[in-house]
């Protein structure tokens, strides 16, 4: 399988996992992703490069964002100041559930944060899907603290607010990696 940055045209791609992994979630009583998210919005991440697709020949198996841009309101200053980079929006197609192609993405973020010089890779999770919080456990993270409704850093509502982290780590994911090197965070130059 080959990862590789998202391009323009694949805003539809990525709407539609949104679409599958959201009726997945409903079937299992969580309204995680209910609300459709603008296609303006993911292509507005697209073109600063940090979604990735990860691409089984013809086929779109997942994706990933990774960026060093924390989401406002979830980490400390001290947090903050500390060289991290975030995961978002992870999505395995439901035909490739099971292969642990979610964990080779994060062994895959934790290899190119490292790269770029992160101490931490870390993310947030729906506060009430206690089973993807399990997942994320699994998965060697550690939960730092839940930010609920309203005790946002800046006070705004938190619906995904399980915060959690793990070490930035060389690993062998085993995908024919073809994005670019990434760049150097500020704080780790």
């Amino acid at each position: 399988m080959i990862i590789s940055l998202a391009e323009p045209h694949d805003v539809a791609k990525l709407l539609e996992f949104r679409e599958e992994a959201a009726a997945w979630l409903r079937e299992l009583g969580s309204d995680q992703w209910s609300r459709p998210y603008p296609a303006d919005k993911l292509l507005a991440t697209i073109e600063t490069s940090t979604v990735f697709m990860l691409r089984d020949g013809h086929t779109t198996a997942g994706t990933i964002t990774l960026t060093p841009d924390a989401e406002d309101g979830l980490w400390t200053d001290a947090e903050l100041a500390e060289p991290s980079m975030f995961v978002n929006k992870l999505t395995v197609a439901r035909e490739y559930a099971g292969q642990n192609l979610g964990g080779r993405l994060l062994d895959w973020a934790g290899d190119r944060a490292q790269r770029a010089g992160a101490r931490w890779v870390r993310l947030d999770a729906w506060t009430t899907n206690d089973a993807l919080q399990r997942y994320y456990l699994r998965q060697g993270f550690t939960h730092v603290r839940t930010v609920r409704e309203g005790t946002a850093v800046n006070g705004g509502p938190r619906v995904s607010g399980w915060l959690a982290q793990r070490p930035a780590r060389l690993a062998d994911h085993g995908f024919e990696d073809r994005t670019p090197e990434p760049a150097r965070l500020p704080s780790a130059a």
